[in-house]
Formats: structure tokens, C-alpha cells, sequence
């Protein structure tokens, strides 16, 4: 496929269409949370997600610096490993970021398949931000960012190799989202998404969800319905990796940071609990 010219960055319809989304738009528009823009500080690949792998111990010995590169470096490791499922996109194709924050996965796809991107956020902080950052970086030819609605985005009809969202989900309803990547991903196109669900055997939302959800400003699903809503828009799983244990390490090291927002122990409660997975779904378009 090749990378189809942008459409002009004017929406033709509404970006937020109710009070929910009003007030998610407003949450992030006032965000500056340290631990999204110092953790970005250390290298300006500014993340909106969390962490997987083993932190190193050294660091909790060392100055507070020390902490807040390692929590970045595993943040950066979590976008590697959902890029690695998104197959081979080529230079000419074209990738879609649902809900990309100030753009830090975003640049990464960029760098590595060399192809254009496009991300979508309903906060225009964001965008304004992410835009100033691929003009510093002099890949704004290749990277855009659009105050655009993910579920209703406003491009062409299969015109995107792939796309991602990287815990941005739970913002949303699956069925109308996959709805829309399905026009958008052709025929043998792949989604990948990383996520946080609550467990359906364990039963509905645990305190611990519930605090997350109400942190957040979000709405977490239940499992089994990313793999309803899939299945419904017809898109089937290929790969599906639990990262649950895998994220631990950064929760408990980000707990005993100075970036901690209160949110850790919850989080550290859900995993541990089993009320709570994080999960990475790779599903190709049939």
C-alpha cells in the first residue's frame, strides 16, 4: 500500500460529541503530570503508558535521576514490544496512533518502518504539543498529529497499514471503535493494542479497578469483550501475550519514586490479585 496524502487537518464534524469525552479532553488538555514530562525529559520521547520488564536495583541506591531514566527506559521498552507485533510496514505505508498523546510511540514507528504516521487525540494540548515536537525533530513531513476523534477519524477508507492504541481504550466503546479501524485497516491490515482489563473470572470490577477507573477519568472493559468487539468487526487475534507480570517491576519501582502519584498501590493490588490484566492483542483485518 502507499501512504495515501493527508487529509487537511480541519474536522469536518464535531471531535467531542458528549459530556464524557468533553470532560476527558479537558483532563488531558490539563495534564503535566511529572511523571509523563520528566520520564520524557531524559531523551524527549514523551510516553503516555507504563512499563514492562525487570528494573535494575542499582538505581534505588543512586540519585533520583537514576530512578526516573529507568522507568523511562521500560516505558520505551513496553512501545518496542508493541511495534515488534505490528509486522513489516513498509517505507511507503502509512500508520495510525489512536490516541497519541504527546507522540512518543508515534515517532518510534517512524524511526523504525520509516513510514508515515499519523496520531489522534482529542486534546489539543496534545496536539499541540506532539506537532511541536516532530517540527524539533524535522520529521513533520512523515509524523502528524490531528485533533481528531478516533472513533469517527475523518480519513480514507482503507488507508492505513496499521494501527495501534496503546492504553487508550478504555476511553471509549470497542464496538465503535473496531468499527472504524476496520474501514480503515484493509483486507490482511493488523491492530495491535496493549491494555489493562479487568478479569471476567474473577468477576466484575475489583475496588482496586474501580480506583484505577476513577483516577483516570476511564472506563476499563472487561476482557472478554475486546475479543467480542474484535471478532464482530472482523479482526482475529494472531498473538495475544499476558504482560501482567512483566509490569509489576515497573509499578513497584515507580512507587518508590518522587513522580509516585498515588494511583501505584492499586495497581499494584489489581495484578497481584488477578482482578486486573495487562494484555497485548495482535489481530489482523479479514
Amino acid at each position: 500500500m502507499t501512504a495515501t496524502r493527508p487529509v487537511p487537518d480541519v474536522p469536518t464534524r464535531p471531535v467531542l460529541r458528549n459530556d464524557y469525552q468533553r470532560s476527558v479532553a479537558t483532563y488531558w488538555n490539563n495534564e503535566k503530570d511529572p511523571v509523563n514530562l520528566r520520564l520524557g525529559d531524559v531523551d524527549g520521547l514523551y510516553h503516555h503508558h507504563y512499563g514492562i520488564g525487570d528494573y535494575d536495583p542499582a538505581v534505588l541506591g543512586g540519585p533520583e535521576e537514576a530512578i526516573i531514566a529507568e522507568m523511562h527506559r521500560l516505558e520505551t521498552a513496553q512501545a518496542d514490544v508493541l511495534l515488534d507485533h505490528l509486522g513489516d510496514i513498509p517505507p511507503n505505508g502509512r500508520l495510525m496512533d489512536g490516541g497519541s498523546g504527546r507522540g512518543g510511540t508515534s515517532f518510534m514507528a517512524n524511526q523504525r518502518f520509516g513510514c508515515q504516521v499519523d496520531g489522534v487525540t482529542i486534546s489539543e494540548a496534545q496536539v499541540a504539543f506532539a506537532n511541536d515536537q516532530a517540527r524539533q525533530r524535522g520529521v513533520d513531513d512523515q509524523v502528524r498529529f490531528h485533533f481528531r476523534n478516533m472513533l469517527d477519524t475523518g480519513f480514507e477508507t482503507g488507508s492505513m497499514n496499521g494501527i495501534w492504541t496503546n492504553e487508550t481504550t478504555m476511553y471509549v466503546d470497542l464496538d465503535d471503535l473496531y468499527g472504524e479501524f476496520a474501514r480503515l485497516i484493509p483486507f490482511g491490515g493488523r491492530y495491535v493494542c496493549v491494555t489493562g482489563c479487568y478479569n471476567d473470572v474473577t468477576g466484575g470490577r475489583s475496588k482496586a479497578v474501580s480506583q484505577i477507573d476513577q483516577h483516570y477519568t476511564c472506563n476499563i472493559h472487561p476482557r472478554s469483550k475486546y475479543f467480542e468487539a474484535l471478532a464482530a468487526n472482523h479482526f482475529v487475534p494472531i498473538n495475544v501475550v499476558d504482560l501482567t507480570a512483566a509490569t509489576i517491576p515497573y509499578w513497584e519501582l515507580r512507587a518508590k519514586s518522587s513522580v509516585a502519584t498515588g494511583i501505584e498501590d492499586p495497581f499494584l493490588t489489581a495484578y497481584r490479585e488477578g482482578s486486573f490484566h495487562y494484555l497485548l492483542i495482535a489481530a489482523d483485518r479479514i
